[in-house]
């Protein structure tokens, strides 16, 4: 098993870089070339709502992007590291006003992900969240010589 750990700090210039170092890494993988430019879209777009989460909150921390290659499978899990708030609870320095809009941004980005990718877990928390995204991998054809 294969990782490879992207961290780039909370800034939206770096979601383009994410996005190509996670479209070159899932080729070498053998993810199918069909699915590429959905692997791209949805990293770009878990990596944005990140960066989004970090900066609304205030959070300094990196970003974290691990790219796992395993044997029949390969994944992205997109970790931040703002407080989540619990159903029917308002996320630490929210406002009262604040969570309607925010909310709405966030479903939106989520939903745009579950669209783009099969398999796909969402976890959130006080101490931050994490999108993990697999996609199915191809072996290598055997050259026979």
């Amino acid at each position: 098993m294969a990782t490879v750990e992207l961290r780039f700090s909370a800034l939206p210039e770096h979601v383009r870089t994410a996005r190509l170092v996670a479209a070159a890494v899932a080729r070498r993988a053998g993810v199918d070339e069909a699915v590429l430019d959905e692997v791209r879209l949805a990293v770009g777009e878990a990596c944005t709502r990140a960066v989004g989460l970090h900066q609304t909150v205030g959070i300094s921390a990196p970003v974290k992007v691990l790219l796992i290659e395993e044997e029949k499978q390969f994944s992205i899990e997109v970790g931040d590291e703002a407080p989540h708030a619990v159903a029917g609870e308002r996320a630490p320095g929210e406002g009262p006003g604040d969570h309607d809009s925010e909310a709405d941004e966030d479903e939106m980005g989520l939903a745009v992900i579950s669209g783009l990718v099969d398999d796909v877990e969402v976890s959130a928390g006080e101490h931050g969240g994490l999108i993990k995204m697999t996609w199915p991998t191809t072996p290598p054809p055997t050259i026979l010589v």
